[in-house]
């Protein structure tokens, strides 16, 4: 067998990477979650702008976050806790491959899948082109806003996919941390929250603190400043983390 140190970090990772992917194309889960997902959201979106006439994507946008906690992990409840189930996890983590590197590698399947997802609304960019003079740098900065958003989400998945073989279990607690992060966004629960605890603003404090929805807006909004990105990218790289040290248990 190659010894560990002849593999690199960035070969261990699109080799896990290669892997989970094709295993997801092959079982024709990838088809499954795309199809619905992209039916779904642009039968929505169709909706709202024949309605409205307007020609621009924020409505879109506004839509992701009460989707993307369910669609998303679908994707990563899997992950690890079929690895566990069938117990495969042992023999992976046994290869000349560091746990840190098996995460990323799953998380880049994962992401290239939600990459899908996002493609397929793309034809909805192109008949607002069509049709009249949308802000295409708002579109880039609502579909950048998305894409960290959802890359959140799946690390979080990963995580919660990896510390057991149960899918359902990782699932619904992937899914219910996703709303968590949305809904605590909510101006109507952070009134809620304020109101129960008069005088120390905890909903305000939530708000500002723990929610993807000043984050999130931002860049529906245009906005691209540097305490989002720190705030997506730190939460996801935490995620990450941690997940590589549930695996190290395996190890050892």
């Amino acid at each position: 067998m190659t010894s560990a140190s002849t593999v690199g970090p960035v070969e261990g990772v699109l080799v896990i990477a290669g892997r989970e992917l094709g295993s997801t194309i092959d079982s024709k889960i990838a088809y499954v979650y795309t199809i619905a997902f992209v039916v779904l959201t642009n039968s929505i979106f169709m909706n709202e702008f024949f309605l409205t006439g307007t020609v621009d994507m924020t409505g879109f946008f506004d839509l992701m976050p009460l989707l993307l906690p369910v669609f998303l992990p679908a994707v990563t409840m899997r992950q690890w806790a079929e690895e566990r189930k069938q117990r495969t996890i042992e023999m992976l983590l046994t290869m000349p491959i560091r746990p840190l590197h098996a995460v990323l590698g799953k998380y880049l399947a994962a992401l290239a899948l939600f990459g899908m997802f996002l493609a397929g609304s793309l034809p909805i960019v192109c008949m607002l082109v069509a049709l009249g003079e949308p802000d295409l740098g708002l579109i880039a900065s609502g579909y950048l806003g998305l894409l960290l958003f959802g890359a959140l989400l799946l690390a979080i998945g990963q995580f919660f996919s990896s510390l057991g073989s149960d899918q359902i279990v990782a699932f619904v607690t992937t899914a219910a941390v996703g709303f968590l992060f949305v809904l605590s966004g909510d101006d109507r629960v952070v009134a809620v929250l304020d109101g129960l605890f008069p005088g120390g603003e905890i909903g305000t404090h939530v708000y500002e603190w723990f929610s993807v929805a000043p984050h999130y807006e931002a860049f529906v909004r245009g906005v691209v400043g540097l305490p989002a990105l720190a705030y997506f990218g730190g939460l996801s790289a935490l995620f990450l983390w941690i997940n590589a040290q549930v695996l190290e248990r395996f190890r050892t």
